[in-house]
């Protein structure tokens, strides 16, 4: 029986992990690891590694490294100027990433009840442990059903028009490529978990994500593998991202909300 992410007792099962980092990249994995020890000290409760790189699915070159730190205390401007030295200090230094990401929370936010079902579920899911103590151990296991839905990506409709911001400001075809990467990665994901739970499992292959969405919403099937595609290979064409922002996405926020509701306001 196809198992679809899931381990035994229909529990997402947690992706990933730092066997699977291809040879080529175990390089800057480490040095990633060696510099956020050195850059945080006391500051880091602990640090992890998730995307493609820990999946083994890293293409050389073209995949990114992502990072999530968790902080004894909640990020303060001289953490985030740390983080940016960081990820651009990678970026120089090793060429077979194409960019380097590092997000920030005190193990508090990580761990609180408002985000047991967003980041909690991201870090205990999604998350590799790199260096620390594993935060994992103290959040539940997570099922595939409405409540996720709903708390991952029911704030599309809230993003949007910051989306179309961006897309004013941007003039240059490398802001096009960028935009054009994060909108698409974030529109199959959230057409993968509009479906997530009546397909019954969890996937973060982008490909796979699309073919699953298309066989709920086939109108729409084209659209969210073109979307697929442009994620592994972004495009400098201002023409999908107004697609994204006018077209495919105000109806994916309409057709989420309809079915799962909006996630929960943030304070």
């Amino acid at each position: 029986m196809e198992h679809r992410g899931l381990d035994a007792d229909g529990y997402i099962e947690r992706e990933g992990a730092l066997g699977r980092v291809p040879v080529g990249f175990r390089g800057v994995v480490a040095a990633a690891r060696e510099r956020i020890a050195e850059a945080y000290g006391r500051r880091l409760h602990s640090a992890y590694l998730y995307g493609s790189l820990p999946r083994g699915t890293a293409r050389p070159g073209q995949s990114d490294l992502d990072l999530l730190l968790a902080l004894h205390h909640e990020p303060a401007d001289e953490d985030r100027d740390t983080a940016d030295v960081l990820s651009r200090g990678l970026d120089e230094d090793f060429p077979e990433i194409d960019g380097a990401g590092i997000l920030l929370y005190g193990k508090d936010t990580l761990l609180s009840e408002q985000e047991r079902y967003d980041l909690g579920w991201f870090l205990a899911c999604l998350c590799t442990p790199l260096l620390g103590a594993d935060l994992a151990e103290h959040l539940p296991r997570y099922r595939p059903d409405g409540l996720l839905a709903r708390e991952t990506n029911g704030d599309l409709a809230d993003v949007l028009p910051g989306w179309r911001a961006k897309v004013r400001e941007a003039s240059t075809p490398e802001e096009y490529r960028r935009l054009s990467r994060a909108f698409s990665r974030r529109l199959v994901r959230t057409g993968f978990t509009l479906v997530m739970p009546r397909w019954g499992g969890w996937t973060s292959d982008l490909a796979e994500s699309a073919e699953v969405f298309g066989g709920y919403y086939p109108q729409r099937a084209a659209q969210m593998r073109a979307a697929a595609a442009v994620a592994l290979e972004p495009v400098a064409d201002p023409a999908v991202l107004h697609t994204y922002i006018e077209d495919l996405g105000p109806w994916l926020a309409d057709e989420y909300t309809a079915r799962h509701g909006t996630k929960a306001p943030r304070s």
